[in-house]
């Protein structure tokens, strides 16, 4: 399954590691395009001075490790496509140059699904995505929370709860299950 990576859920470093983390199991192909990694950086300034940096590094390793997940497109692609936020078009023509199968995003409203399934596409919260996967290979998705909890909590300093910590990563169907 090829699974197109919306802006919204790279850019927060905890989703993402998760997310990603459940990629590398194997469990599904990641994809995005070069605006969707742009428009990580620039959102990371919003951390301060060295946020955009270090979204940078992050991209730069993120293409070292998924070096086919990068897709392209010719801009005639985006002139047959619609979606209710003309912002949003990238995303689904990302999507279906990369023949994903689906679109992980939190902006359900801006991907409808009738317009996705034209295009042979569905669309998937990350919370229910992952917790379906949790529900498929709990061990898997449960040592990648791990991974991510220790990195989380060397990181910060602090020592997270893994309910904690993937609440407030707006992963909280995640949380309990692997909490529970």
């Amino acid at each position: 399954m090829k699974v197109l990576i919306d802006t919204c859920v790279m850019y927060p470093t905890v989703m993402r590691s998760v997310v990603l983390g459940v990629a590398a199991t194997g469990a599904f192909t990641p994809l995005w395009s070069a605006r969707i990694l742009e428009e990580w950086a620039r959102a990371a300034r919003k951390l301060g001075p060295g946020g955009e940096a270090q979204a940078r590094a992050e991209i730069a390793l993120l293409r070292v490790q998924w070096p086919r997940a990068e897709v392209v497109w010719k801009p005639s692609l985006e002139a047959g496509l619609w979606l209710p936020d003309p912002n949003d078009v990238h995303v689904l023509a990302a999507a279906v140059s990369g023949s994903a199968d689906v679109i992980l995003t939190l902006n359900a409203s801006d991907f409808p699904r009738n317009v996705l399934a034209d295009e042979g596409l569905s669309r998937a919260d990350p919370d229910a995505f992952l917790l379906g996967h949790w529900q498929a290979h709990p061990e898997r998705v449960a040592t990648v929370c791990a991974d991510v909890l220790a990195e989380a909590q060397r990181l910060s300093g602090k020592d997270w709860e893994m309910w904690a910590l993937l609440k407030k990563a707006r992963l909280p169907r995640l949380a309990k299950a692997v909490s529970g």
